[in-house]
């Protein structure tokens, strides 16, 4: 990497991922079988889904095959309750440490503990979503607090 004078911008945090999928409806009709989703717009070519405030942008397209090692994470305020739905659904897990699964167009998703990451929502945003309630565990908040980030660091 060259050296500059103009200092680098710093990373905040990820707005939103776009995700390729086959078809718009079927993939709204996919990740509303096991997410409460926030569908803001929607045609046949896209859709945004928010989660307070974050997206993701459904648009078709996917044309590769299924991602093994690439892969996106959504964290949720009830882990076993979204893989009770998922398993209903007929999804198989993959066999990892994680809780991973493939969409139908090859998708690679993992699913976490919104409380047991780092990971952390203004407790506005929260609030505004419904999930004022949810809270940090102990080894959650050891990590921010590691790195200078934990309430009262």
């Amino acid at each position: 990497m060259t050296q500059s004078a103009t200092p680098r911008a710093r990373p905040v945090g990820i707005n939103h991922i776009a995700l390729e999928v086959g078809d718009i409806q079927e993939a709204l009709d996919f990740y509303g079988g096991f997410l409460d989703l926030n569908i803001t717009f929607q045609n046949e070519k896209a859709a945004f889904i928010y989660f307070g405030d974050q997206f993701i942008n459904f648009m078709t397209g996917r044309r590769q095959g299924p991602d093994e090692g690439r892969h996106f994470g959504i964290a949720v305020d009830d882990k076993p309750r979204a893989i009770e739905r998922l398993k209903e659904m007929g999804v198989e897990m993959l066999d990892t440490r994680f809780t991973d699964f493939l969409d139908p167009w090859g998708n690679r998703v993992e699913l976490t503990t919104y409380t047991n990451i780092q990971y952390t929502k203004a407790d506005h945003v929260l609030k505004g979503m419904g999930l004022g309630h949810l809270k940090k565990t102990p080894s959650a908040i050891g990590e921010l607090a590691k790195k200078g980030m934990a309430p009262g660091s």
